[in-house]
């Protein structure tokens, strides 16, 4: 049994710090909580003034995508299946020293042959062959021909350039649809990701307008639904997420459109929303096509006002960052953001843990308590009161192993 002790521990329901902070891990698991008698066979790790935490989870991120050596304009064409894998082995391993044990790898968009990459790169994490958070892996993000997340950057001067397949994702109408959701279940998907509109950085026209049609969206839901996956939307326009919801998504990615209608949908059906909000401060368009740079200016603005809006109506929010938007490593940057922008320390904690652990149903992590998985992490004062310490994590443990310990 190993004894970790430290100044405090954050209590996520209460949203306080108990003082001093004792947790008694033993192989993966919590065993023990607070105050008790040493006994002599016990390993005691002392961290000093650290304050510890649940590990944090980032429901959307890419790991295949971003990091050391990617060239962003060319290596949807340059980029083969293993070099991808790679290039994640580091992206995974700098999201877990930086605090994230959990993360929903949301959707792949390029040509894998049809491989679900993030489900290889999960279970390589889960042998112990490479260091990295828990992966939930979507396998390939569905979207209609021309749609967000369909690759158009080269269509208009190199038609026939990376065309995918259904089981990459691409689309259309209910028989197609269906296929490629079974697909991605097949092989090794825990949930769906579907485009309902478009996006910033991407040729798709609008990014608040519709992509699918209704009855797309509810085969999408029923399939998904009936094999006990949740569905996450990448959506930002209102009446978007309006339909969404009401076809039965789970979860929106991003929303920053989202009128007074669409949140009181969101709280009214119990739905979830992914903040991705950092990205709207830190995300680099400079060097994007006038046409997108347009569109970042007027959407990236309205992010703020309608994750406060979302926060006050009761909607429950859980923490993302869209990385590699911001850079790998960087995750926490979003719990700052979304503090600086009004919502309350406690309350982004608890999307950083709690809620997260509800979206993707897991009961055994999200908090420190008797029972669950020893994923804890520490970091140098109270997150209460300056939510930047997230920034400099110095403990992490995943599963009651030490991955860092800089005390």
């Amino acid at each position: 049994m190993l004894t970790l002790k430290a100044a405090g521990l954050l209590d996520v329901d209460s949203g306080e710090i108990v003082r001093p902070g004792i947790i008694r891990v033993e192989g993966d698991r919590i065993v023990g909580v607070g105050n008790a008698a040493d006994s002599a066979d016990e390993e005691v790790l002392d961290l000093g003034d650290l304050i510890l935490l649940p590990g944090l989870m980032d429901m959307e991120v890419n790991l295949l995508m971003g990091g050391r050596g990617e060239n962003p304009g060319l290596s949807q064409v340059q980029d083969d299946p293993p070099t991808r894998v790679l290039r994640a082995v580091g992206n995974a391993r700098r999201t877990l020293r930086a605090g994230f044990t959990t993360v929903r790898n949301l959707g792949l968009f390029v040509k894998t042959g049809g491989y679900l990459l993030d489900v290889a790169l999960g279970k390589a994490i889960d042998a112990g062959w490479i260091e990295g958070p828990r992966v939930v892996p979507a396998g390939h993000a569905i979207t209609p021909t021309g749609g967000h997340l369909d690759p158009t950057m080269f269509a208009a001067f190199m038609p026939g350039v990376l065309e995918l397949t259904v089981e990459e994702g691409i689309a259309n109408g209910v028989d197609e649809i269906r296929k490629a959701v079974r697909y991605q279940i097949k092989h090794g998907a825990q949930l769906i990701k579907v485009c309902c509109s478009g996006g910033v950085m991407s040729l798709t026209g609008e990014a608040g307008a519709q992509h699918y049609s209704d009855e797309e969206l509810r085969v999408i839901v029923d399939e998904a639904h009936r094999r006990g996956l949740r569905v996450a939307a990448h959506t930002h326009g209102a009446e978007a997420v309006k339909h969404a919801v009401a076809c039965g998504i789970d979860c929106i990615e991003h929303g920053f459109l989202m009128d007074d209608e669409a949140i009181a949908m969101l709280v009214e059906h119990d739905r979830f929303l992914v903040t991705t909000r950092r990205l709207a401060e830190a995300m680099d368009v400079s060097k994007a096509p006038p046409v997108l740079q347009a569109k970042a200016a007027e959407m990236f603005p309205k992010a703020r006002t309608s994750i406060k809006a979302a926060y006050e109506a009761g909607v429950k929010i859980a923490v993302g960052t869209d990385a590699p938007a911001i850079p790998h490593g960087r995750n926490a940057d979003e719990l700052v953001t979304l503090v600086e922008w009004g919502l309350p320390p406690a309350a982004v904690l608890k999307a950083a843990t709690v809620t997260a652990a509800e979206l993707i149903n897991a009961t055994d992590r999200g908090r420190l308590a008797e029972g669950l998985l020893a994923d804890i992490i520490g970091v140098p004062g109270d997150p209460l009161s300056d939510i930047t310490v997230t920034r400099n994590v110095q403990f992490v443990m995943k599963g009651g192993q030490v991955y860092v310990n800089k005390n």
